[in-house]
């Protein structure tokens, strides 16, 4: 979608509805007939790691040996099967937050992360307000995570 096209904030609103609806519709569709997920075997994981040199296939950046997962192309949710070719590696955040957007979808998500983030750098109002909620929502978010196992 060109970001010429929207000149109104109804439109660009309407747009990310839209967007998202179909994510859920494309989910909603892939529960039925889903089969119980299989895991990965010791070779199986070394293979996926070894698609992308060692690096996140989302934020490009180097994944340790142990602490990455392995990530649907094809989600698991709409369907996407449970094969080494189906997989890439990810950092935990990253495929955390990736969820099953489509790519219009994802690709919205980033800019206007990285736009916010500019107003938050620069102390902006929308960015200053932006700044606290996000912090009270990421401590909220933090609170009800479980420990990790060890």
């Amino acid at each position: 979608m060109p970001a010429d096209k929207f000149f109104d904030v109804k439109s660009f609103r309407t747009e990310l509805r839209e967007l998202r609806r179909q994510r859920r519709h494309r989910v909603d569709l892939g529960r039925h007939g889903r089969v119980r997920r299989s895991g990965l075997t010791r070779a199986g994981r070394h293979e996926v790691l070894r698609k992308t040199g060692g690096r996140c296939h989302i934020c490009g950046g180097p994944i340790d040996a142990y602490d990455w997962q392995a990530d649907h192309v094809l989600a698991h949710s709409t369907g996407g099967a449970q094969t080494v070719d189906n997989y890439l590696p990810a950092h935990s955040i990253c495929n955390n937050y990736r969820w099953f957007y489509g790519p219009e979808e994802f690709q919205w998500i980033m800019k206007l992360g990285v736009w916010l983030r500019t107003h938050i750098e620069k102390g902006t109002p929308i960015g200053q307000e932006a700044a606290e909620k996000f912090c009270k929502y990421d401590r909220h978010r933090a609170s009800r995570r479980k420990p990790a196992r060890t």
